[in-house]
């Protein structure tokens, strides 16, 4: 579920008049933005951390003591008086300036340490343009990220942006990730919102519930709470059958890494078996370059497929146009088995009716970028999720828009549609779409549904990018699709864990 900011401060006032004690939830959310630092980074660095007066700013102290206990040199910034700040705030400044530093010292490793900036200014509350101590302090925040390499974790809401419109005003604090407490925001999630807020993670607090009528329950977020038990228990007698047999039709002469990468992400997704069928001319090709736990079957016509036991198709990846289109039509508009649709198979439905989908006999996930989409739904209008939610309707599909946040709606008018929480911008670069359709695929082999695939597809694409550059030695410029399967495991570990 989705609230706006005065939704959240009713719950809030609703919880403490109940009898709950508003330190122990300051200090719950501050362990919890504590751990989410330590997700991303492991090892302790420099954190600068910068304080405003009110129980945003107190947050802030609680996640400092907690990162200072584990290792991390901490330098406060407080952009009023101690005298100024609220009671409870400065409470918990007592209480950083009294715990010791741990005998751990992250320099001993000889490793360059990282620098973390939390944004602890302002929270929901707060509302219009910064006034001119805070335009200060979040130009010093977006000086560190800029010019010295720092990560910016802003809690609950960057400082400066508006929490229901997610409209920046001047000087707002760029986030690379928004730690959101409880439920995230409705301005977190609109549109032009993404470059100010980042990455989301939700700090979970069990306690703090949307009163009776609030938040808008037609959306949601994913993360693994959300997605919580979607992934299916297995028996000790499971067998590779029962995990799920994928096709993928793809990898065309000049595109056969497409359907390559599209196969691997299948099989780390949890594929029993992965079989490519590849037109005669490319076989050999994809044959020499398959993992060996990958299948590749050759074929005069893509018609043959129609008597081959898959238990769900990818069709897209690499595909190209040819001779071929009529028989790829004819798969996706009228094979019994779900598909995933992704690439050159969305612009050839997108060169023909779309809403023929309406009548396909086993459920389609299409899964375009903001350029296929343009393609399938010229006149379409509104933000991205109103897109997406109207082209799911009108194809009777689960429609995954990709995208630096990315959107999946359902034809089913009681499935909210959800907003992806993970993933950066080490996404953008060729492959990263075919490694989505192999892992969804896998899925739904397996028996997800279309809907849930899609959720958990992407939450774990996103979370392997960023396992890859946080974790590992990769960057922003280095990260390759090849390198996300690779870490599809950590992934799976994390969902069952609970990570952010």
């Amino acid at each position: 579920m989705i609230l706006d900011p005065q939704e959240m401060l009713k719950a809030e006032r609703h919880l403490i008049e109940g009898g709950i004690n508003p330190e122990s939830l300051m200090d719950e959310a501050g362990l919890g933005i504590a751990n989410a630092v330590s997700q991303f980074f492991p090892e302790p660095g420099n954190l600068i951390v910068f304080v405003g007066h009110g129980h945003n700013g107190g947050d802030a102290l609680v996640a400092a003591r907690f990162l200072k206990i584990r290792g991390w040199i901490v330098q406060l910034k407080l952009v009023t008086s101690i005298d100024r700040l609220k009671p409870l705030t400065r409470k918990k400044l007592q209480q950083f300036e009294k715990e010791k530093n741990s005998t751990y010292s992250s320099s001993d490793s000889g490793k360059k340490l990282p620098i973390v900036s939390i944004d602890g200014l302002l929270g929901i509350g707060a509302s219009g343009e910064l006034r001119s101590e805070y335009i200060e302090a979040a130009k010093e925040i977006n000086n560190l990220r800029c010019n010295f390499d720092a990560v910016t974790f802003s809690l609950d809401i960057p400082s400066g942006l508006d929490g229901l419109t997610g409209h920046p005003y001047d000087n707002a604090v760029i986030a690379d990730f928004t730690l959101t407490i409880a439920h995230p925001k409705t301005g977190l999630l609109q549109d032009g919102a993404i470059n100010h807020v980042g990455r989301i993670a939700t700090i979970h607090l069990p306690n703090l519930h949307p009163l009776p009528g609030q938040g808008d329950g037609n959306a949601f977020l994913i993360n693994s709470f959300s997605v919580a038990g979607k992934l299916h228990e297995k028996t000790h007698d499971y067998h590779k059958g029962l995990n799920g047999h994928v096709g993928i039709i793809g990898g065309n002469i000049g595109m056969i890494g497409a359907s390559v990468l599209s196969g691997f992400a299948a099989l780390k997704g949890g594929a029993g078996l992965v079989t490519i069928i590849a037109r005669e001319e490319s076989y050999p090709l994809i044959a020499s370059i398959s993992p060996p736990e990958i299948m590749v079957v050759p074929v005069k016509s893509y018609e043959e497929v129609t008597e081959m036991s898959f238990d769900s198709l990818a069709i897209g990846p690499g595909l190209g146009t040819g001779e071929w289109d009529k028989e790829v039509l004819n798969l996706l508009f009228s094979d019994i088995r779900p598909i995933v649709v992704d690439a050159d198979a969305l612009n050839l439905i997108a060169k023909h009716d779309p809403s023929e989908l309406q009548n396909a006999p086993a459920p389609r996930l299409l899964t375009p970028h903001p350029g296929e989409m343009k393609r399938l739904d010229p006149n379409g209008e509104g933000r991205r999720r109103e897109r997406a939610e109207s082209f799911a309707r009108r194809t009777s599909s689960t429609v995954l828009l990709k995208g630096a946040r990315t959107v999946i709606a359902s034809p089913s008018s009681t499935q909210p549609s959800a907003f992806n929480s993970t993933g950066n911008l080490g996404m953008s670069t060729a492959g990263v779409g075919d490694t989505l359709t192999g892992l969804c695929s896998a899925m739904i082999a397996g028996g997800i549904n279309t809907f849930d695939a899609a959720c958990l597809g992407a939450w774990i694409n996103g979370r392997a990018a960023e396992i890859a550059i946080f974790n590992k030695v990769e960057s922003f410029e280095s990260l390759i699709a090849s390198d996300l399967p690779k870490n599809y495991g950590q992934c799976f570990k994390d969902l069952k864990k609970s990570a952010f």
